[in-house]
This record gives C-alpha cells, sequence and structure tokens, in this order.
C-alpha cells in the first residue's frame, strides 16, 4: 500500500524524527556530553563566541558556558529522554527533552533550539517546550 497523504511521515522524515541518529552529530554529541555534566566534552562542540539561554539567563562565550554545562541542575536527581527533534533548516535544529527528577514540579518538557555555525554550536536556546 502506498502512501498517498502529502505531508511528511514523522516516522521517516529527519525533520520530525524523534532518533537521536536523526540529528547533526555536533549536537547529538553536546547533548549527550551536557546530560552528565562532562563541560569539556561538551565544549568542543561551541563556536568560541557561543550564547546559550536558559529560561531567562544569558550565557556568553564558551567559559561562561563551559560553567553553565557543569553546573546547571547538578544539585538536583533527574532523568532526561528525548521526545521529538526536528530541523528547521541545515543550521537550525530544535530537540525536545523531557526531565524528570527532584527539581521543583518534578516534570519539564525543554525544547532546546541550537543555531549551528560551521559545524559548531553558535547559539543554544532552551525554553519550555511549545506544543
Amino acid at each position: 500500500m502506498t502512501r498517498t497523504d502529502p505531508r511528511p511521515d514523522p516516522r521517516t522524515d529527519p525533520r520530525t524524527d524523534p532518533r537521536a541518529d536523526a540529528l547533526p552529530g555536533t549536537v547529538r554529541d553536546f547533548l549527550a556530553a551536557s546530560t552528565v555534566h562532562d563541560a569539556d566534552a561538551a565544549s568542543a562542540f561551541l563556536a568560541e563566541d557561543v550564547v546559550v539561554v536558559d529560561q531567562d539567563e544569558t550565557f556568553r562565550g564558551r567559559e561562561q558556558v563551559h560553567a553553565f554545562v557543569r553546573e546547571a541542575g547538578a544539585e538536583f536527581e533527574y532523568t532526561t529522554e528525548q521526545t521529538g527533534a526536528r530541523r528547521v533548516d541545515d543550521e537550525h535544529w530544535v530537540v525536545t527533552l523531557r526531565l524528570e527528577g527532584t527539581f521543583p514540579g518534578g516534570v519539564a518538557e525543554l525544547d532546546h533550539r541550537f543555531t549551528l555555525r560551521e559545524g559548531l554550536i553558535a547559539e543554544l536556546v532552551i525554553a519550555d517546550h511549545e506544543a
């Protein structure tokens, strides 16, 4: 049976494929390192002038972002599950992560909006998931 729906199939379209292997290596490897607070490994995927916005806090440059990755959420125990990913264009990706743990509220769904430049992360905006 052939598929006649003109919309992209979210199971196979790389723009909406939630599998980690559908992401650019830079994004996938940064997320893997930052999830375990490995700031040294995560920093390897950042542009020198990277800007990270987490909720309403802004971190500029590799040094500030290195500290952010090392310390963000370290006081809590939590699990992280990637629940979605989509390609906006070659330089922009959105990854949705679901966190469950001992932080206030216990559950959070966050969009990580990546901007890539020359194979590195130039900008990352972390905000509540937009349904």
